[in-house]
C-alpha cells in the first residue's frame, strides 16, 4: 500500500518498565506528545489539546517529527518519502507498568476520526513487533489520512530519547502493518470476518511462536497460522493468497530478531487478551470449551512439544 505525501507521524518513548499495579502509568516519566512538522499553529494547538485530554492536566513533554524522519524509518521499508515530505499525524505516550501490555487509542480530531484505515489492533500488533512494550499510546490527525506511516514518530522519539530501535523489526512491523490493513480492506464486506479477528490471529501466533523460540522454522509458523485462523473462526473468509501473506511476515518477524525479546512472548498474549476483551460481542459467540479452547488445548500441547524438544536441542550443544 503506498502511502500519500502528506503522511503522518505520532509519537514518543517507552522503554522497559518496572511496578506492580497494572496499567499503572508512571509519575516520573513525562509523557511524550509527537507533532507533526507541517501543522499549522491553529492545528498544533488542536493537537495538542486532543492528545493531552488523557492527562488531566500533568506534564509532558513535545517532539516534532519531520520528513527527515519518515525518510530514516520508513523508506528502508520500501516507501519514498523525502525530506520535503509532509507529517500530520501525531500522538501522545505514556509508560506504563510491566505487563500491563500495548494500549492504543484513536482519539477524534474535532469530533472526526481521521485515522482512515488504520485501526488500534493494527498499530498494536505493529508496536509489539518493533520492540515496543507496555505503553499507552493515543493517536490522531488534524487531517484525514490514512494512518500507514503513524509509527514513525514513535520510532522517531524512541532514537531522540536514547533508546533507538532495532531497524529491522521496525521495517517488519510497518510490511506487517501494511498488510493487515490491506488483508482488512479486501474482506471488510464479508459476512464472519473482523479486524479483531485478523489481528487476534497474528497475536497468537507471534505468541505461539514465541513459545518454540527464535529456531522456529517455517513449516511451524505456516501451522501456527493454520491453527489461529481456525481458533478466529477465519476459514471461511481468509484466502490462501493472504494466508500466505500473513506467513511471510511472520516469518520477516522472527528474522528480525523480534522473538529474542525477553518480553514478546507476554506481550502478544496480553495483546491477544486485549483484543477479545475489547470486541467480546464478537469472541463471546465462539470462545467456548467446545471450540476455541478445545483448539488451544490440543495446540499448545504440540507447541510445548516443539519448545521442550529445540530448548533440549539447544542445551545438548
Amino acid at each position: 500500500m503506498k502511502k500519500p505525501i502528506f503522511f503522518t507521524v505520532l509519537a514518543t518513548f517507552v522503554a522497559g518498565i518496572f511496578a506492580i499495579s497494572q496499567n499503572t502509568v508512571y509519575a516520573d516519566e513525562t509523557p511524550v506528545v509527537t507533532l507533526g512538522s507541517s501543522l499549522t499553529e491553529s492545528q498544533k494547538s488542536g493537537t495538542l489539546k486532543t492528545l493531552t485530554a488523557p492527562l488531566n492536566g500533568a506534564n509532558y513533554q513535545t517532539i516534532t517529527v519531520t520528513g527527515s524522519d519518515l525518510v530514516k524509518y520508513l523508506n528502508p521499508s520500501g516507501d519514498n518519502f523525502t525530506t520535503n515530505s509532509g507529517v500530520w499525524s501525531s500522538a501522545m505516550i505514556q509508560k506504563t507498568s510491566a505487563g500491563s501490555g500495548i494500549n492504543v487509542k484513536i482519539l477524534d480530531y474535532d469530533g472526526k476520526n481521521n485515522i482512515t484505515t488504520i485501526t488500534a489492533n493494527q498499530y498494536k500488533n505493529a508496536a509489539l513487533t518493533a520492540g515496543i512494550s507496555d505503553a499507552n499510546i493515543y493517536v490522531t490527525s488534524a487531517i484525514p489520512i490514512d494512518g500507514s506511516g503513524a509509527l514513525a514518530g514513535v520510532y522517531a522519539a524512541f532514537a531522540k530519547n536514547g533508546d533507538a530501535l532495532n531497524q529491522k523489526q521496525v521495517n517488519a512491523a510497518q510490511d506487517e502493518m501494511n498488510t493487515l490493513s490491506g488483508i482488512t480492506r479486501e474482506n471488510k464486506s464479508k459476512d464472519g470476518y473482523s479486524d479483531a479477528q485478523l489481528n487476534n490471529a497474528v497475536a497468537g501466533a507471534k505468541s505461539d511462536m514465541a513459545k518454540i523460540g527464535n529456531n522456529i522454522s517455517d513449516s511451524q509458523i505456516r501451522d501456527i497460522v493454520n491453527n489461529q485462523i481456525k481458533i478466529n473462526h477465519l476459514g471461511n473468509t481468509i484466502n490462501n493468497n493472504q494466508k500466505n501473506q500473513i506467513v511471510n511476515i511472520l516469518i520477516e518477524v522472527r528474522d528480525s530478531g523480534a522473538l529474542k525479546n525477553k518480553n514478546f512472548k507476554a506481550q502478544a498474549a496480553e495483546l491477544s487478551k486485549q483484543i477479545e476483551k475489547n470486541a467480546q460481542n464478537i469472541f463471546n459467540k465462539f470462545n467456548t470449551p467446545e471450540n476455541r479452547n478445545w483448539f488451544q488445548q490440543i495446540w499448545d500441547s504440540v507447541v510445548n512439544f516443539f519448545s521442550h524438544l529445540f530448548g533440549t536441542v539447544i542445551i545438548s550443544k
